[in-house]
């Protein structure tokens, strides 16, 4: 029996080529055809990892195919279960491409394209059968099935991978790497609030209760803000059509590539901002003794929603009236910084806003605020012709010119001189803690990063030449752009830790 039906099965894969691959994830199912190849029992083929199904592979690796010969309408053909992976050893991906290419030479380009390999853009799968179901109706049992036990994962095992996966979902969902456009300003607000605590020789009245509770607030705050974003960008379709999306730009993509749901997405987004009022109001009815106290906790609270949700949401939108920028270096600059401050310096002031050292707040706020927006700025160079499409007038697409092509000069001198400023704004911090009460010396310190800024304006520069050649694949140039958005995140960062531990001295 067995040898009989491992016979039909292999005249089946015998005489297909293409294969119908059913994925999943938290209710999300996506389903593509693809062309196949055979390594012995596993299935082998090519695709673009950024796809929805490779990135539900990579969450979920349990698949469904269909296979049918050629000619036939599913009257004989195979439904296989099996669990599905990405080949990263060097010699399967050699072995792999040598079977895909006896199957097809349809995507023979970009199967050797340097760049979409160097990139991560390409990739190939195994598809390892746990259950095969022969399907036949001209004969008179229609449905046969063989199973190989040793490819399927234990149940523990792949419960334990899955919930890892899940977590690194909503690490992805809320962009855990860029909260450190939350830690820098609340640092620098932490710091400065110690720094006039212990001149006030109360430094044991520091509460770290208070510094984590503005910390997590702040954070979910941010993440709110991204969740909106990825939210009312996708109902915009900003972030559908953008075809340059990278870890930088284009949003999360867990809505383009059917990880998550937007009503989920935009649930992150309201939970997150619930637990930023919560917690807001619960510091201040520590520092006030009423949680809707008159005081600058609220009214930051408040000013801060309006951004969070503001920034890409109906009906505000921010973002899409050139007012996303400035939305950024307020809410991550002065909003934070003195927000933190307040909070963490209540014993010097006792919610007297009169004994509040607000102009120092300010003062230390201001070169983190611009950082932050410059982020924003470069990341937005990749969006720009999706912004332009749907309508999302950023400065980038504002001040970029149309000749063919969008051109960048304009928005990168701007981001070059917003650049400076913040170091002038750093470099100002240094005098005047040189001449006069407020500043610090140590601040000279945190112009360590121009070195940082000096790279990143040559790779800018290497890049915009790059893009204005006529003949350049835009599709491709976008990703050259990275190592300077890396570079502003590091600059943004690394500031913010120098301007802290300035203050701290």
């Amino acid at each position: 029996m067995n040898k009989v039906l491992n016979s039909k099965i292999e005249n089946v894969l015998d005489s297909a080529d293409r294969m119908f691959i059913a994925t999943s994830v938290g209710g999300n199912s996506s389903g593509a055809s693809v062309f196949f190849s055979r390594d012995g029992e596993d299935l082998v083929f090519f695709t673009f990892n950024p796809t929805r199904k490779a990135e539900q592979i990579r969450l979920n690796p349990r698949v469904h195919v269909v296979i049918w010969p050629k000619g036939q309408e599913g009257i004989e053909g195979l439904q296989i279960d099996g669990e599905c992976y990405k080949i990263k050893d060097e010699d399967e991906k050699k072995k792999a491409y040598e079977l895909v290419l006896n199957t097809t030479e349809a995507f023979k380009e970009y199967m050797e394209d340097e760049f979409l390999i160097n990139n991560d853009v390409v990739g190939y799968y195994r598809v390892k059968p746990t259950t095969i179901k022969y399907v036949n109706f001209f004969e008179e049992e229609q449905f046969q099935w063989k199973t190989i036990p040793g490819n399927k994962t234990s149940a523990l095992k792949m419960a334990f991978k899955l919930g890892l996966k899940r977590i690194g979902l909503w690490l992805r969902t809320v962009r855990a790497p860029f909260l450190t456009a939350t830690f820098a300003p609340i640092f620098i607000g932490a710091a400065v609030a110690w720094s006039d605590l212990k001149d006030n020789g109360i430094a044991e009245s520091w509460s770290w209760k208070m510094f984590w509770l503005v910390l997590g607030g702040a954070s979910l705050a941010q993440i709110a803000t991204n969740s909106s974003n990825d939210f009312f960008d996708h109902t915009s379709n900003a972030d559908e059509i953008n075809k340059v999306a990278s870890p930088f730009n284009g949003g999360s993509r867990v809505i383009q590539v059917g990880l998550m749901t937007p009503g989920q997405v935009l649930i992150t987004a309201l939970v997150s901002i619930i637990g930023t009022i919560g917690i807001g109001l619960y510091l201040n009815e520590q520092v006030s003794g009423n949680y809707f106290g008159n005081t600058p906790i609220l009214w930051t609270g408040i000013i801060g929603t309006f951004l969070a949700l503001g920034y890409t949401g109906d009906p505000v939108r921010l973002g899409y009236k050139g007012f996303g920028e400035i939305a950024i270096a307020l809410g991550f600059g002065p909003i934070m910084v003195m927000g933190a401050h307040y909070v963490l310096t209540a014993p010097i002031h006792n919610n007297d806003i009169h004994q509040w050292n607000w102009v120092e707040a300010l003062i230390a706020s201001v070169p983190i605020g611009i950082l932050v927006m410059l982020i924003v700025w470069i990341n937005q160079f990749q969006d720009a012709p999706s912004d332009a499409a749907v309508g999302k007038n950023t400065w980038v697409v504002r001040t970029a010119v149309d000749d063919g092509w969008m051109r960048m000069e304009k928005p990168l001198s701007l981001y070059k001189q917003f650049m400076v400023e913040a170091f002038l704004s750093v470099a100002a911090i240094g005098f005047l803690g040189m001449f006069t009460d407020f500043g610090t010396v140590y601040a000279f310190a945190a112009l360590l990063p121009v070195l940082l800024v000096w790279k990143a304006f040559k790779m800018a520069d290497e890049w915009m030449i790059k893009w204005n050649n006529p003949d350049a694949d835009r599709q491709k140039v976008p990703y050259e752009l990275l190592l300077v958005n890396v570079s502003t995140i590091g600059i943004h960062f690394l500031t913010g830790i120098l301007l802290s531990v300035a203050y701290i001295l």
